[in-house]
């Protein structure tokens, strides 16, 4: 098991490896495996790139997220500007339905509300505006619409877990309740549960998944 000391070095080792974060603006801090990211970032999208390298180190039992977006005079835009911005990377994501999503900016921060089929559009959707020019921050509200028996949602994930070679599926545990899914159990890395909550993700019926999967 890696010491908090070593766990530190790793962490800010990936980040001032991983081009896009600026790691001399981010400070580290690790408490019984849990890290802890806080400073001043220079966008939305540095931030959330901080916050995957972390999940990349093998020992990390979970982030606190402590960063703030504060754009430089150059890169602030109306929020007009960032919904039509919005509106049209939705637009042209092939996995999103042409109707049905909604967007509301206010001081850089884009809410997405209305209904997709499947919890990996809702997913997709938010990814697809994570770059955007100007933006602060993401609020995405949209509710999955697709129905399914809770029996037949927890037989589709198990399957879907089972699927994943790197997984070690034994430990990993599911539970339905009406579109909430749950997991729990234990993987070797953050990448692991990452995957086992994307694989939940993606089943038909699913709208939110509570990842209580512990990394050691």
């Amino acid at each position: 098991m890696k010491s908090d000391h070593q766990l530190r070095q790793e962490v800010m080792d990936e980040l001032a490896w991983d081009p896009a974060v600026d790691d001399k603006r981010i400070g580290v801090e690790v408490s019984e495996g849990i890290v802890t990211l806080a400073g001043h970032l220079s966008s939305y999208a540095e931030k959330y790139a901080a916050q995957r390298a972390v999940e990349r180190i093998g020992g990390v039992r979970g982030i606190a997220v402590e960063l703030d977006v504060r754009l430089p005079g150059s890169s602030e835009r109306l929020d007009s500007e960032i919904a039509a911005s919005a509106r049209n990377a939705l637009e042209w994501n092939t996995v999103l339905p042409k109707e049905g999503i909604q967007i509301k900016v206010e001081d850089g921060w884009i809410t997405l509300s209305g209904e997709v089929e499947f919890a990996y559009q809702r997913l997709a959707a938010e990814q697809s505006l994570r770059n955007l020019f100007g933006l602060i921050g993401i609020s995405n509200q949209l509710k999955v619409e697709a129905k399914a028996a809770p029996k037949d949602i927890k037989t589709g994930i198990e399957a879907a877990l089972q699927r994943r070679a790197h997984l070690q599926t034994k430990s990993l545990r599911v539970q339905v309740d009406n579109k909430t899914v749950t997991l729990s159990g234990k993987v070797g890395s953050l990448a692991e549960r990452h995957e086992a909550c994307k694989a939940a993700l993606h089943t038909p019926g699913v709208e939110q998944v509570i990842d209580e999967i512990i990394v050691g």
